[in-house]
């Protein structure tokens, strides 16, 4: 599975995504859902597609599981104006 699938998921989930299926290469496919917080209130919930996570299993044979483990981060410590030249 590619770093650009994870990283989508990752935006679309709000949390750090993970490869753990031992998948590798590239993969075509295509993965219908209903994007989570679009609705606006009121609006009713729509019988199809399925949520992110349910299309992820029924779709993709996929699950999002939660788990802890160290991760990669990039800290800014500090920040200042350029200087010129």
């Amino acid at each position: 599975m590619s770093f650009e699938f994870t990283a989508i998921l990752s935006r679309a989930v709000g949390r750090p995504v993970s490869n753990r299926t031992g998948l590798t290469g590239k993969w075509d496919f295509l993965l219908t859902f209903t994007p989570g917080g679009l609705l606006r209130a009121g609006d009713p919930a729509p019988a199809d597609p399925p949520d992110l996570f349910t299309a992820l299993r029924e779709q993709l044979g996929l699950k999002l599981e939660p788990a802890t483990g160290p991760i990669d981060m990039f800290i800014v410590d500090r920040i200042e104006p350029p200087t010129g030249n």
